[in-house]
């Protein structure tokens, strides 16, 4: 069970829960241009929340490889205006904001955001981490290494889970230094990784898992599918519903996706298996 406290408000998860992707950008590698208008973006949003999403994760500052990272101004007149308009319409919705930069992040939770999912696990601002730890906002700490520029760069081997988890004991410790913290952690799959990297990182959540703090996975249509089966990102979605099944499996906590419905319908046909499977007498 996973609990996260926001704004005055508790929310319990008995069941993995799902993050529906709202890209408000042109240039995001697999919608970009699509919802970054006012209306589509909220008849997006819409369809997210009717398809069974537990959060709406609202990104306006692509970092796709060997794509232009969006200045902070750009960042903040893409999201900040969107997310009002989706706060009045859905006044309940929780709502995440993928940045790294801690003035959007101040921003967009003084205009009701409720989570932080920052990819630099608080590395590309040094500012992050003391604001989300003064002021105990939820936040999803992703591992990650270099810079917006050069992220996509690296390949990560070796000993990839030992990597991960120190990467987040230091900065669960840096953080928590500021008093007790809502922390959810993402390995950062597709993220300056080998393909086996990316793999066994699906393979053994525990292995990384800091303080049994929730996981979250976010593979969907990533190259880690597209380079196995030579698919595009928009045809990428059955090969995401496969490694969501497996990441369900082997503990994922909340998967963070593009199609919401057929997220969901993983996450029940997991619970069915795991519930009819414990009823099977030795």
């Amino acid at each position: 069970m996973m609990q996260l406290f926001s704004k005055g408000k508790s929310y319990i998860f008995d069941r993995p829960a799902v993050m529906g992707i709202l890209n408000v950008t042109p240039d995001s590698f697999s919608d970009g241009g699509r919802y970054n208008l006012m209306d589509n973006a909220l008849r997006h949003c819409e369809q997210l929340l009717s398809d069974g999403a537990d959060v709406i994760d609202i990104g306006g500052c692509s970092t796709r490889p060997n794509n232009a990272i969006a200045t902070e101004s750009e960042e903040m007149g893409r999201v900040v205006p969107i997310l009002m308009a989706i706060r009045k319409r859905f006044p309940d919705a929780l709502i995440s904001i993928d940045t790294f930069r801690k003035t959007i992040a101040e921003a967009c939770v003084n205009e009701g955001a409720d989570l932080i999912n920052d990819i630099s696990g608080g590395l590309f601002d040094t500012e992050m981490l003391p604001y989300i730890g003064a002021n105990h906002i939820p936040y999803v700490m992703m591992h990650c290494v270099g810079t917006p520029e050069t992220m996509h760069q690296y390949a990560l081997g070796g000993d990839i889970h030992q990597t991960v988890y120190d990467f987040f004991e230091q900065q669960c410790k840096a953080l928590e230094a500021f008093g007790e913290q809502q922390i959810i952690l993402d390995p950062g799959i597709g993220f300056g990784k080998s393909l086996e990297s990316n793999y066994r990182l699906l393979n053994d959540l525990n292995r990384y898992r800091y303080h049994r703090l929730p996981i979250l996975i976010g593979i969907s249509r990533k190259s880690l599918i597209n380079k196995v089966l030579g698919t595009t990102p928009q045809e990428a979605d059955n090969g995401t519903t496969v490694l969501n099944t497996l990441a369900l499996l082997n503990g994922a906590d909340i998967l963070r996706v593009h199609d919401v419905k057929k997220a969901r319908e993983a996450i029940e046909l997991v619970g069915t298996f795991r519930n009819f499977a414990a009823k099977i007498e030795p």
